[in-house]
């Protein structure tokens, strides 16, 4: 099949996903255009089969904003018509689906696309007043429409009201990019320090400052250190509280990674403190890792980490701690929890079985 994939070039689950998606694709011998304002960081170059496009905007004084959403229409139309594309796939629904109606109603209504839902598109933006209808009116337009989990599904059924199927089809992970290396866990190893991990993009709704604060407690309990991947508006603040707390000493903000897998295979633990988290996609590529998960029980968490780790209350980052804490004592729990990740990340989660999944609603659509 000739895909265009379309997404934001940023390092949000959306964005990652929508990637490697596209060389995944381009591997199993599909023709692939990826579209975006910018070359996404996951993109790898040389990829046979795969190309980018990137979509220009023109900043006209008379534009406050740039009208990024026209101009994306223009060049999905462009790409259509250089390479006859079949169907395209939207990653976030705003504005992409509604980008991908307009280039459909401006070539006679022969433009076939499917959106998928990540989270914030629908719980966060899509809410808003101003994009709530259109958000409504772009999924009912859409050919298909998945969501990377149950709990975002029935979000949107109850939101939006909208009365389209929505496939669930979960994010995946790259099995042999993630995987455990020889390193040891801590009660392996000198020092027996515990080395655990948090990756987000630093917004608000990830509430770093409370993974700080369970680390606080953590390494009072035993060596610890706290390794922070990534980057965005909340880090001063989780970097200012770990000074309050007076362990900034044992937190390093390692900020922005290609080599993500090479320090989640030194981890003993992942901790998430998300107030909404829709996947967890920063948790399952854990998890191929053999490290296990302490999370706040929101969204779509527990469809990710079942039985594997464990969930705590929201803002409560005492209680995050114990849990933390309870596996980092018990080596034997530990190594029970490690096995069982990575072989949930394996049989439920492998690009593989989710790219499939994908190709299935492609060929649903276009036949």
């Amino acid at each position: 099949m000739r895909i265009g994939i379309v997404c934001y070039p940023t390092v949000g689950g959306s964005g990652v996903i929508a990637t490697e998606m596209a060389m995944a694709l381009a591997a199993r011998g599909h023709d692939i255009h990826l579209l975006s304002y910018d070359r996404p960081g996951r993109l790898r170059g040389g990829i046979p089969g795969l190309r980018f496009h990137e979509v220009a905007v023109s900043a006209y004084p008379l534009f406050r904003y740039p009208p990024y959403d026209l101009a994306l229409a223009t060049r999905m139309l462009e790409v259509r018509e250089e390479a006859s594309i079949d169907i395209f796939h939207v990653h976030y629904a705003i504005p992409h689906a509604v980008s991908a109606f307009l280039a459909r109603s401006m070539c006679g209504g022969t433009l076939n696309f499917v959106t998928t839902l990540h989270g914030t598109d629908i719980t966060v933006v899509g809410s808003d007043r101003a994009y709530l209808r259109p958000t409504r009116f772009a999924l009912e337009q859409s050919n298909a429409v998945t969501a990377v989990s149950r709990y975002l599904a029935d979000q949107t059924h109850l939101m939006f009201g909208v009365k389209k199927d929505i496939d669930v089809v979960h994010n995946f992970v790259d099995t042999e990019r993630f995987k455990p290396n020889d390193h040891k866990p801590w009660h392996k190893r000198d020092d027996e320090e515990r080395m655990i991990v948090h990756a987000s993009n630093f917004r608000p709704v990830k509430r770093v400052a409370d993974v700080v604060r369970a680390f606080a407690c953590i390494q009072k309990e035993m060596p610890a250190r706290l390794l922070l991947l990534g980057d965005g508006p909340d880090r001063e603040h989780a970097l200012a509280v770990a000074a309050d707390l007076g362990c900034q000493h044992r937190v390093e903000h390692m900020g922005m990674r290609d080599d993500l897998e090479k320090t989640l295979q030194e981890a003993d633990l992942f901790l998430s403190a998300s107030e909404t988290e829709s996947f967890g996609l920063s948790m399952l590529e854990a998890m191929s890792c053999g490290v296990p998960c302490v999370s706040t029980a929101v969204g779509g968490v527990g469809e990710v980490i079942g039985d594997t780790g464990s969930l705590v209350p929201l803002a409560q980052p005492d209680l995050m701690a114990k849990a933390a804490i309870a596996i980092l004592s018990d080596p034997k729990r530990h190594g029970q929890l490690s096995l069982a990740a990575r072989q949930r990340a394996i049989d439920c989660f492998s690009t593989d079985r989710i790219v499939a999944q994908y190709e299935t609603i492609y060929e649903r659509v276009l036949s």
